[in-house]
């Protein structure tokens, strides 16, 4: 019914081959693959990480592709790629828009079902205001998307955590409000959610009850968990740096009610990959610390899944 997985950007040093061989020793069906350009010089955590170049992918690259997921029985769920499309920086978001379009072009050329990554957002510049930059950027995406019969799935992390990305964070996607006057302004099924429970719990939001209301535009999921710590957000506030509160975790380490998560994936019947992403620092000291944060959360996760 679902096919667990996990994100490979944790597996940063890791090889293609490598990351495969990891999830097939280790009873993971699938990985979403990183995709970010090779001489990519972006240094925000977990980002830049390239385990399959689309540039230029050639025929004897795709072939070799196959044969390691065949080989090891495992599935790529998706192509990973996560800037910020909307950046105030015209030849940045440019740039990144560009890289998105190869992306989902591998993705076609690969026979993999879904691109994800963020709609982006220009934080200088209201919500109204990033939804007309939206619908000027991604139109042309989307047309590329449609084209390739590749989805698209937006994870909805605001990409707010710390002062560099103060007022607005750098993704529009952020809550069911916004998502609403994205599918008005592009009604298109290929545009739907690489959804992340975690990101709606430093919000205060519920994150289950998304899974009904969108369960038409669930292309992929995320699991990871975050722990809102009430004490610090009693001194601070929710207008505090979201990160001055909450902490990500690994899945049954914080706040998402996975039984209820779950109960309501299988109720609406949703059919595809949920992937593990590791973004908690007490497991980032070595590879072996690495290694253990995907493991736990899957042995965590199993009582929901059959491996």
């Amino acid at each position: 019914m679902l096919s667990l997985g996990f994100v490979s950007a944790i597996l940063a040093e890791s090889s293609f081959e490598e990351v495969v061989e990891f999830a097939a020793k280790n009873k993971f069906s699938c990985v979403e693959i990183m995709c970010w350009p090779s001489d990519n010089t972006d240094k925000r955590r977990y980002a830049g990480v390239t385990h399959i170049n689309v540039e230029d992918l050639t025929e004897k690259e795709i072939k070799q592709i196959h044969k390691t997921l065949k080989k090891n029985e495992v599935f790529i769920s998706g192509l990973g790629y996560y800037p910020n499309p909307l950046d105030p920086d015209k030849e940045k978001s440019e740039f990144y828009i560009e890289h998105i379009k190869k992306v989902i072009r591998a993705a076609a050329k690969l026979e993999i079902p879904v691109m994800n990554t963020f709609i982006g957002r220009n934080p200088f510049k209201n919500v109204a205001e990033n939804l007309q930059l939206f619908e000027y950027h991604w139109k042309p995406i989307i047309k590329v998307a449609e084209e390739c019969n590749v989805k698209i799935g937006i994870e909805n992390c605001p990409m707010l955590f710390t002062n560099d990305e103060w007022p607005g964070g750098k993704n529009l996607a952020t809550t069911p409000a916004i998502w609403d006057r994205m599918f008005e302004i592009i009604p298109s099924p290929i545009l739907g959610l690489n959804y992340d429970p975690s990101h709606l719990i430093w919000q205060m939001m519920d994150e289950v009850q998304p899974l009904y209301d969108y369960k038409d535009r669930l292309h992929h999921i995320h699991l990871k968990d975050a722990k809102v710590f009430k004490d610090k957000l009693n001194r601070v506030g929710i207008m505090a740096y979201p990160l001055e509160y909450h902490s990500p975790k690994l899945p049954g380490l914080g706040d998402v009610r996975w039984r209820e998560f779950f109960s309501a994936l299988t109720t609406v019947r949703y059919r595809g990959a949920v992937c593990i992403e590791v973004e908690d620092k007490a497991y980032e000291g070595s590879k072996e610390d690495v290694q253990t944060a995907i493991l736990t959360s899957r042995n965590y996760l199993s009582q929901f899944l059959v491996l």
